[in-house]
């Protein structure tokens, strides 16, 4: 791996596919499945099953007080009925993937809150797409995936460098008022965004959360456009739950554009926060059970 005065030198290392963690290969299957066929529905209902420890997650999930059900869910395919076949999907590859948070380099990069604030956020961002209108609305499968990984750079810059990781996250705590984006420019030459772009694209994730991963942080640049309006949903909801978790600060400004990209009225922005709160709050309750 090539350093630069005893550090990796991440723009270079990240190239390497050899130098990051592999995609799981149950993640791998999950992504490959043609949901749109009958035998696409029951290999993922199999894969599923197979797995215990997604399978625990999905049916948490269908039992939790955010879906809300009616009556005890006990099987993977009524939890599939209940939240909806590609929700499922989308989950389960997320579960899969942040499955690697249990097994990185030491480091002092605290899994149980990038877990958290990963969970958070997604499950904040489905609070809020019920809140936007219908035809700006991304499809929910989409925003959880997104949600879960917006943040996995974190994740790779672990397993590139753990020292650097350490580093940077030493800064964060020290400095946990300065855009985090700054004090990763600084500190690494490179930011989190980037770094979980890039590992995403070497997975062959869809190019639309690639471009949500790059751009979360910056979702009006120009490239930013074929993740829209998941890249602002992000920005929002991360602005409204600045401590969520990982300390990822980011000035707290949410102008009335913003809103309005959202097609949501301004003058609503208060009844959003609350919502978005008891969004996490139910996710964090949740997420702890897994930890």
């Amino acid at each position: 791996m090539t350093q630069v005065s005893g550090q990796v030198n991440l723009r270079q290392a990240i190239k390497s596919l050899d130098a990051l963690p592999a995609m799981p290969v149950i993640a791998q299957k999950l992504l490959g499945l043609k949901l749109d066929t009958d035998e696409g529905e029951r290999m993922l209902l199999v894969l599923i099953e197979q797995d215990p420890q997604i399978s625990a997650k999905i049916l948490g999930l269908a039992n939790s007080a955010m879906v809300g059900a009616t009556r005890q869910i006990k099987t993977v395919r009524d939890a599939a009925m209940l939240l909806g076949i590609k929700r499922v999907q989308s989950v389960s590859i997320s579960i899969a993937i942040m499955s690697l948070m249990t097994k990185p380099p030491a480091s002092k990069l605290n899994m149980q809150d990038l877990w958290l604030h990963s969970f958070g956020i997604a499950f904040a961002l489905l609070g809020l797409a019920r809140l936007m209108p219908a035809k700006l609305r991304p499809q929910d499968d989409q925003i959880f995936l997104a949600g879960m990984l917006h943040d996995i750079g974190y994740l790779a810059l672990v397993f590139l460098d753990p020292k650097q990781s350490d580093k940077l996250h030493n800064r964060l705590a020290a400095e946990p008022d300065r855009p985090s984006l700054e004090v990763e420019q600084e500190v690494l030459d490179i930011t989190h965004d980037e770094l979980g772009a890039e590992l995403a694209r070497q997975w062959n994730l869809p190019e639309e959360i690639v471009t949500v991963l790059r751009y979360h942080h910056s979702p009006d640049n120009a490239e930013a456009e074929l993740g829209r309006p998941l890249v602002k949903m992000i920005s929002v909801v991360e602005k409204l739950l600045p401590s969520f978790g990982i300390v990822e600060y980011q000035t707290p400004d949410i102008l009335d554009e913003d809103w309005e990209m959202l097609g949501i009225d301004p003058s609503q922005a208060g009844e959003v926060k609350k919502q978005i709160d008891e969004q996490a709050d139910q996710a964090s309750q949740f997420a702890s059970s897994f930890v």
